[in-house]
C-alpha cells in the first residue's frame, strides 16, 4: 500500500508530508486548545512538536492536509500499517485547526483515507483516546461509514486507553 498518496477532494488535498512543513504544521499545532482533550498536550509547545514532526516524518504514512483553495495548512493525519490485526492500516495522529471543526474537513479526509486504503487492505482502523472525547464523536459522525461497517471494538485493542473502530469488510 501507498502509505503517503496524494489525495483532493473539494475543499481538501493531501499530500506527503515533508521537512519544509514544519513552519507551516507548527503554526497550525501551536494552538493549545487543539490538544485540550489528547493525551499528548505539548504537541502545542516546540520541543513537544518536534517530536511529534520528526516521528511523522520517520513513519513514512504522514500526510500534509491542505485548503485546496488557499494552498493553507489545516493539520496532518497518517496512516501506519497493522500487521498484528492482519491485512489492516490504521489511520490516525489527525489533527486539524480549530477554523476546520465541526464542518466537513474531516470526514473528506477520512473518507479519501479510507477509499485510497480498501484498495489494498482488507480493515481501516482508527483508534481514539477513551478521554478524547471530541475525537470520537467526531469518528461517530462519520456518515459515509455504513452504522453496521462501524464497531468499537476493546477485545482487540493494544493500548489500554483507546477505543478502537474498525471499518470491516471494505476491502
Amino acid at each position: 500500500m501507498n502509505l503517503q498518496p496524494t489525495l483532493s477532494k473539494g475543499q481538501v488535498h493531501l499530500r506527503p508530508l515533508v521537512s519544509k512543513d514544519f513552519r507551516s504544521l507548527y503554526a497550525v499545532a501551536s494552538d493549545s486548545g487543539i490538544w485540550e482533550q489528547h493525551p499528548i498536550k505539548e504537541r502545542a509547545e516546540l520541543f513537544g512538536f518536534t517530536k511529534f514532526f520528526a516521528e511523522s516524518l520517520k513513519s513514512k504514512g504522514a500526510l500534509l492536509i491542505l485548503n485546496s483553495k488557499t494552498g493553507g495548512t489545516i493539520g496532518s493525519t497518517r496512516f501506519m500499517l497493522r500487521p498484528a490485526f492482519g491485512n489492516a492500516v490504521e489511520i490516525g495522529w489527525t489533527f486539524l485547526s480549530r477554523a476546520y471543526w465541526g464542518g466537513k474537513c474531516n470526514g473528506i479526509v477520512k473518507e479519501l483515507m479510507i477509499k485510497h486504503a480498501v484498495q489494498d487492505v482488507d480493515e481501516v482502523m482508527l483508534f481514539v483516546d477513551k478521554e478524547n472525547i471530541r475525537s470520537q464523536k467526531a469518528v461517530e459522525k462519520l456518515d459515509f461509514v455504513p452504522k453496521d461497517k462501524l464497531i468499537i471494538d476493546r477485545n482487540h485493542n493494544q493500548r489500554p486507553n483507546d477505543i478502537v473502530y474498525r471499518v470491516l469488510g471494505v476491502g
